[in-house]
């Protein structure tokens, strides 16, 4: 299997709130990375052609990378959107659309802290009529594994339904928030219409993943380097698919207890 890339940045600033510096990286630092991955020799693709890959549709160009930013930070709009423009590369913006809110308005609500500078729906809008493409990441950006039932879809389905009357055309890739993720999420992911669901894993994705699971590899404020290096060299993590392990399963049913007694693991960052 060819091991393809599937890089996540969250916010790109250089003052960020404490609570997303550790990952956030610099205008410079993300310049940097983004010419890093073209002098590599890897063709940026959009989400659309990996998913269709998976889905046993045309094959991917021989060394492919997608690029993928999540939340929705209003950084993306002044600083992210410029560089991929001049250089006219594709990307998916996972957006948490109860922490965006109307130009000089109030968010609807969600678990990520007023101090983060958020995107408005005015342009969210401008960014989708530029070409990126929008993605959603939940409502309010809670771990969708820990919740029951109902709770759960709303959070899946209220996502899609407000992106979808904002935009004015379909949206089909989502985001897991904090990347946590379960067959019965999965299922209502795939119930809802999204056609795509993104992980995070550390690992890189390839042809043979799993389209509701997709393996991304997330940049942090102090990725090394070398370490990234080998990420376009196509070095340095497992390519998925890969099987759950009993790890993972063992934890989400500890984060399940911890938040069923209101007390949740990895709960929403302190302002």
């Amino acid at each position: 299997m060819r091991a393809v890339p599937v890089f996540l940045w969250h916010s790109v600033a250089d003052d960020p709130p404490p609570w997303i510096a550790p990952f956030t990286v610099t205008p410079a630092v993300f310049r940097e990375q983004i010419d890093r991955i073209l002098d590599s020799g890897l063709q940026v693709v959009p989400l659309r052609r990996l998913v269709a890959a998976v889905r046993g549709g045309a094959a991917l160009p021989p060394r492919a990378a997608v690029l993928t930013f999540d939340d929705g930070f209003e950084d993306f709009y002044w600083t992210v959107a410029p560089v991929l423009a001049d250089r006219g590369l594709p990307a998916t913006l996972y957006v948490t659309v109860g922490a965006l809110h109307p130009p000089g308005g109030e968010p609807t609500g969600s678990l990520l802290p007023r101090s983060g500078r958020m995107l408005n729906w005015r342009q969210l809008t401008t960014l989708d009529l530029l070409g990126i493409e929008i993605g959603g990441h939940s409502q309010t950006h809670a771990q969708l594994d820990t919740l029951c039932g109902q709770h759960c879809t709303d959070e899946i389905v209220g996502c899609k339904q407000r992106l979808e009357d904002t935009l004015g055309h379909e949206v089909v890739s989502f985001s897991y928030p904090h990347g946590y993720s379960s067959p019965a999420v999965r299922h209502r992911i795939a119930e809802a219409g999204w056609t795509s669901g993104a992980a995070v894993q550390d690992r890189f994705s390839s042809a043979s993943d799993h389209p509701l699971r997709i393996s991304r590899l997330m940049i942090r404020s102090d990725t090394p380097t070398e370490r990234f290096g080998a990420w376009t060299a196509g070095r340095g993590a497992r390519i998925a698919p890969l099987p759950e392990r009993p790890y993972d399963k063992a934890y989400r049913a500890y984060r399940r207890l911890r938040a069923a007694v209101g007390s949740p693991v990895g709960g929403p960052p302190q302002d």
